[in-house]
């Protein structure tokens, strides 16, 4: 019998499920960097967010910024995303605006990871977090993301190069010093915080070094990484072949 061979459109792109909101930047986004395309193991639909540059978001509360990331999202909507994240941890203060625009699932911030991860914790133990500016995280953001506001909290904010070269977009990074940065915020977290059982990344452009967080301080980190491929795997589930069932050798009878 002829099965039915008909597709229903409706959408520009497919196969892009998650839809990302970019700040307007020029640093340069190294993989691992949610803003590198190569980081993903599925395809994306990235939005630019003119004149939403990482020292409005990060240092300035994004003021002013909401109607635009609600109408870049909108956009990413209709051209085909199922679902919408960001490349700012800080866009947790617009978690709820969005969520309400655009009528698709929202992950606006690696911050959200918080509570799932204290869940899996075990007992005495808790989830710090790691953030581009500890000076700028305010007890706001924390409640838009869901996070206790006593978390343990540090920043490279006092590093040598990370915090600088991403909040003031320069054109260059060295990538061996932000590498020191983030490595030195750990240390300091954990030492300050014994009972530090798991780290989250607020900064969406720490991904890259997440692997020698993990290698020196002996925790599981998370990140948007982490976050963004579990928000897909919802929004397009793997499909699984029935039929490709290893049926085994039977064993010959005794």
């Amino acid at each position: 019998m002829r099965q039915n061979s008909t597709v229903v459109g409706g959408k520009t792109v497919y196969g892009a499920s998650v839809g990302i909101l970019m700040l307007d930047t020029r640093f340069a986004r190294i993989p691992g960097d949610i803003g590198n395309a190569g980081t993903w193991p599925f395809p994306v639909l990235y939005k630019v967010v003119r004149g939403a540059s990482p020292d409005h978001m990060v240092r300035h509360g994004a003021e002013g910024l909401a109607q635009r990331f609600i109408a870049a999202a909108r956009e990413l909507v209709a051209d085909g995303a199922d679902g919408i994240t960001a490349t700012c941890g800080f866009l947790a203060l617009f978690q709820d605006q969005l969520a309400q625009s655009v009528g698709v699932p929202v992950a606006s911030s690696s911050l959200m990871q918080v509570p799932l991860v204290q869940n899996i914790l075990p007992p005495g133990q808790r989830v710090g977090v790691l953030t581009i500016s500890k000076a700028t995280l305010t007890p706001e953001l924390l409640k838009a993301s869901g996070v206790p506001m006593d978390t343990p909290i540090a920043g490279t904010d006092e590093g040598r190069e990370f915090s600088r070269a991403i909040l003031d977009d320069e054109p260059t990074l060295d990538v061996e010093l932000a590498r020191a940065d983030l490595i030195d915020a750990g240390r300091q977290l954990v030492t300050a915080f014994p009972d530090t059982g798991a780290i989250v990344l607020e900064c969406t452009n720490m991904v890259p070094y997440a692997a020698d967080l993990r290698q020196t301080l002996g925790l599981p980190v998370y990140s948007i990484y982490s976050f963004v491929t579990w928000f897909q795997a919802g929004l397009r589930p793997r499909v699984f072949d029935p039929r490709l069932v290893d049926q085994g050798t039977p064993y010959p009878s005794p």
